[in-house]
């Protein structure tokens, strides 16, 4: 496989701002291909997905939308989401270097899902107050953002107090999650990454959404899987313009684009589906949820207006191709 050739157009291609039908065409091409596209094709819609996540973030909405669009055949069916209308930024030097190398390792199997999750976090280091600003603004553009700005950050959750709560309710479910996952509460510590010193609302929406990533599994129909955590990228992505997801799920299509062609619709019928599915979601990063941890999962779900995610795989079909090479 020509790694350099694919990272010459890549780098050509992820700097020219996206026309939203040539986006279109891609993806249906894409789409038309029935797992035989080409590196070349593949590499050049990765390429604007990650523009959008790097270079122009206010873009994402469009984009996205545009991609649904071509791959599934028919519009998302929602109001657009807003773009600023500025130029594109210029990447910082050193970007693309560390992009690549994530995506390298990732084709050649030496990464596991949370080192992909650390190392592409760790993008963030090469961007400036400049890009960090224009996210505060994109977010602003996104449904439910502004109610929660002026909101103070979140009080931490406890193991207690969630075990305490009836079974079958939306407490005791989450805490099964934690509890039988031996995952960590919040994901990370939101005091050792320095989220109260981000702006608004970015520091409520990061420290939110790190304590709520499993509950938003729970309630929206993801399960803790390899392929369901690429599918929740994309409906964070769609529900606030989740800068993270928006490059984790930029630095998953440059994989997608170098691996195996039969394997590339799993990934965006994933990406794609769970995009739309954030899209007919009413946001739910404005859903106060201590306030209902004794409902059970069908009543949160029906007050707030919430379907389950439509699957389009099995969600552990990562992990039984994985068992099925070994």
């Amino acid at each position: 496989m020509n790694f350099s050739g694919n990272r010459e157009l890549f780098e050509r291609e992820v700097n020219v701002a996206p026309d939203v039908a040539d986006v279109k065409r891609l993806a249906a091409e894409a789409k038309a291909s029935n797992g035989t596209s080409s590196h070349e094709l593949r590499t050049k819609l990765a390429a604007r997905l990650a523009h959008a996540a790097f270079l122009a973030p206010d873009r994402v909405g469009e984009i996205y939308d545009a991609l649904a669009e071509g791959w599934i055949g028919e519009p998302v069916g929602a109001a657009p989401i807003p773009t600023l209308g500025e130029p594109a930024m210029t990447a910082p030097d050193g970007l693309w270097d560390a992009f690549w190398s994530i995506s390298e390792d990732g084709v050649a199997g030496k990464l596991d899902a949370l080192a992909v999750t650390s190392r592409t976090a760790a993008l963030g280091k090469e961007l400036d107050d400049s890009f960090r600003d224009r996210v505060v603004k994109t977010s602003f553009t996104y449904e439910g953002v502004l109610e929660i700005a002026t909101l103070p950050l979140p009080r931490r959750h406890t193991l207690e107090e969630l075990g305490a709560c009836p079974e079958n309710s939306v407490g005791r479910l989450f805490y099964n999650v934690i509890v039988d996952n031996s995952f960590d509460l919040e994901v990370l510590d939101r005091d050792a990454i320095g989220l109260s010193q981000l702006p608004s609302p970015l520091d409520y929406l990061n420290t939110r959404m790190l304590q709520a990533h499993d509950l938003w599994h729970l309630v929206g129909g993801y399960e803790t899987t390899s392929l369901h955590e690429i599918a929740i990228s994309a409906f964070q992505m769609s529900q606030f313009g989740h800068n993270y997801s928006a490059q984790f799920l930029a630095v998953t299509a440059v994989i997608g684009a170098q691996g195996p062609a039969m394997s590339y619709p799993v990934l965006m019928d994933t990406i794609t589906s769970a995009w739309v599915h954030g899209r007919h979601t009413p946001p739910m990063i404005t859903i106060d949820w201590e306030s209902v941890w004794t409902g059970t999962l069908e009543e949160v779900r029906e007050q707030f207006g919430i379907k389950a995610y439509e699957r389009p795989y099995p969600a552990n079909l990562i992990e039984m191709a994985m068992e099925a090479a070994a």
